[in-house]
């Protein structure tokens, strides 16, 4: 059990908190969803193109393409304004550039094994990626961005994007498209959910499966990635985005709270946490920020409102630590996706905290910078991933294949241990094909090849 001896809650969570030991949300097995998912992805299996495409119409109202044609992805961009583009072609090249640069420091290596022998690594990227990116009203440009321009800069030779087409125009958005074509895809099909991911993944309408399949969607893409792990490689199982602060006396209380609710918007069930030393900041933020969301929701009352007023009640939590060990102890314990570092020792803080998806340093750092434009990937670990895995970047495209070149001369120390090692593990056909090996370099020539026997 964790220990929250010191800990004060300023603002506890409505609902969970991987404070308390209760779970983040989705941590349920969804039994019903993955029902759906599971009985999906076997009718597509086994009836194909078919039976995605009636699956498209049936739950997206859509009967067009689903592989674009070139002429429909350019009828849509022409349709973009031009600084709406450039704003596209900015956040390309910020997260094309920093993959790029990730790209290099993953290169091929050896190392000498004596006796003339070499091994070493050799980094090839994947032959096919899948990109799957979420649909909506304005268009997920930087999902697009993240995956399929991550791939181009890896060396991915077929990049295929996949997106749900809108109910009400029944087309992928043109952002979407633009920023799909701009980052690197080489074939683009209108198709969401299940059936997206199952036509990655089985290579329907284009004749090629993907080795991996990336990007954020729904919990039905979420599960249907899971399920079909293994078969397919992916990035991760997302949850709900989340966002972590920790900031002590000097940070801005207006600052802070307007980033913890920029990121509750995301949905209803996406937790927002500060952790602060000054109770002086965590008075001002606790009302600050029902303040802005209040704000925020009148604002968009023609869209539906926030979401955010239901996930901050429910999922908000502000806590006071007296130091700022305890509050680099308490955030890694919980491993925030976003995690952001308001204070005067910004400094110490990256080189103690070890857990979070993606690290936002100084005031003038902010998630919704990570999110569109400056360069770092903003696909993440959510629900604590974050203890042992880092997010989505160019390396997730790449395998690092190993190999080994052994001579003659090597037979003598290398193959000798083998043999032995394998008789000592009762594999007599494996220590066979070490001892061939020795008797035609040195024919002649006596070999101890056995383990000393033991007694038991």
């Amino acid at each position: 059990m964790f220990d929250i001896t010191g800990v004060t809650f300023i603002k506890a969570a409505g609902v969970q908190s991987p404070l308390t030991g209760a779970w983040v949300p989705g941590d349920d097995d969804d039994r019903e969803t993955q029902e759906t998912v599971r009985r999906m992805l076997a009718e597509i299996r086994d009836g194909g193109e078919e039976v995605a495409r009636s699956y498209a119409e049936k739950l997206d109202r859509y009967k067009g393409n689903i592989v674009l044609s070139e002429q429909e992805i350019q009828e849509a961009v022409d349709m973009i304004p031009e600084q709406d583009r450039a704003s596209i072609d900015f956040s390309v090249e910020q997260v094309v550039k920093f993959a790029t640069v990730t790209r290099a420091k993953s290169c091929d290596w050896e190392v000498d094994l004596g006796n003339g022998s070499t091994a070493g690594t050799k980094v090839v990227p994947v032959e096919t990626a899948g990109c799957y990116v979420p649909g909506g009203l304005y268009g997920y440009t930087m999902a697009a961005v993240m995956t399929a321009g991550v791939a181009r800069a890896a060396g991915v030779k077929n990049i295929i994007c996949t997106a749900p087409t809108n109910k009400t125009t029944g087309k992928v958005h043109p952002n979407t498209l633009y920023a799909m074509k701009k980052a690197g895809a080489t074939e683009i099909l209108a198709l969401g959910g299940v059936q997206g991911i199952a036509a990655l993944a089985f290579g329907l309408f284009t004749g090629k499966e993907a080795d991996i399949i990336v990007g954020p969607g729904n919990k039905f893409v979420a599960e249907a990635k899971r399920q079909l792990f293994g078969r397919v490689g992916i990035d991760q199982i997302a949850g709900p985005t989340e966002i972590g602060i920790i900031a002590d006396d000097s940070a801005d209380p207006v600052i802070v709270a307007t980033d913890l609710v920029s990121q509750a918007e995301h949905g209803p069930t996406s937790p927002a946490w500060l952790i602060t030393t000054s109770r002086r900041l965590a008075e001002e933020v606790n009302k600050l920020v029902p303040e802005l969301v209040s704000k925020l929701n009148d604002d968009m009352a023609g869209m539906g409102g926030t979401p955010a007023t239901k996930s901050w009640p429910d999922y908000g939590e502000i806590v006071l630590v007296d130091s700022r060990e305890e509050a680099a102890r308490l955030s890694d314990r919980y491993a925030a996706e976003h995690l952001e570092i308001q204070t005067v020792e910004d400094a110490w803080y990256h080189d103690n905290l070890h857990n979070y998806g993606s690290l936002f340093l100084g005031e003038g750092s902010t998630v919704t910078h990570g999110d569109k434009a400056s360069g770092p990937n903003h696909v993440l670990p959510t629900r604590r991933v974050a203890r042992y895995t880092g997010g989505l970047s160019v390396e997730k495209f790449l395998k690092k294949l190993t190999w080994q070149r052994l001579s003659k001369e090597s037979q003598k120390t290398i193959g000798v241990i083998s043999a032995r090692v394998s008789r000592m593990e009762g594999m007599e056909g494996h220590a066979r094909a070490a001892d061939v090996r020795l008797e035609k370099y040195f024919p002649g020539e006596k070999f101890d090849l056995h383990p000393t026997k033991k007694h038991i």
